[in-house]
């Protein structure tokens, strides 16, 4: 596993999400870097880290790549690529990357089905206590698993990662859990950004993320029928 980096802030906010449930997080993290104009300044990536290379817009979309907000101090970790059975190999990579930028905070962005009592459709899971000012529910009970649960596992008393889970309700793109993602980072970290626009795109956006994982798919089993697909949700 390799992390590279072009240039190193330091004491920032990381968020990273993964391909899950509803591919929640790809959505959430690829709006920021939009929205937030959020500069390429580096990348991950591993030896079985699946050979795919995604062209959007005549610019390379990495597997796995790592972008800044220098306004916001916030790094932002975009993820297209399969990571089923190196969950493991992501959150030391994550872990390394905190330490390697002095990370205030790693916030995981992660999509799951309906656990709400009280009709909130967004929870959160955290020893820092500012989550609690954000309006939603923290998580008390429910099942993690992915990259979220590695990361979680790791937690000690002084951890700094933070989760925050959207309801959603199939396997496909939910745009719209996303954008109640983005409503809750907005408030928690002052960015000034407006999901409602994600509501407007939001077919769009699924549309667009649906089609480069499709793509990845069958470029992957043409080129080897062993090969894991990036079809990995949860």
């Amino acid at each position: 596993m390799k992390i590279e980096l072009y240039k190193k802030p330091k004491n920032v906010t990381i968020i990273e999400g993964f391909p899950g449930f509803g591919l929640v997080g790809t959505i959430t993290t690829e709006f920021l870097i939009d929205h937030l104009k959020a500069e390429k300044i580096g990348r991950v990536f591993f030896q079985d880290l699946a050979p795919l290379i995604a062209v959007h817009e005549g610019k390379i979309v990495e597997p796995i790549g790592i972008f800044y907000d220098k306004k916001n101090n916030i790094v932002i970790l975009h993820a297209l690529a399969n990571v089923k059975g190196k969950e493991w190999v992501i959150a030391n990579a994550l872990t390394n990357l905190g330490k390697q930028l002095s990370a205030k905070e790693i916030i995981s962005i992660e999509g799951v089905g309906g656990v709400g009592t009280k009709g909130s459709n967004a929870f959160y899971y955290s020893k820092n206590k500012a989550w609690s000012q954000v309006g939603i529910e923290e998580l008390k009970e429910g099942i993690v698993i992915g990259v979220t649960a590695a990361m979680l596992a790791r937690c000690d008393k002084n951890s700094k990662i933070s989760c925050v889970f959207a309801e959603t309700k199939s396997n496909l793109p939910d745009s719209r859990a996303a954008a109640k993602v983005i409503e809750v980072l907005d408030k928690y970290l002052g960015l000034n950004v407006d999901y409602k626009p994600l509501l407007k795109k939001a077919d769009a956006f699924e549309g667009k993320i649906k089609n480069l994982i499709s793509k990845g798919n069958k470029t992957i089993a043409q080129g080897s029928a062993k090969k894991e697909t990036i079809n990995y949700f949860g």
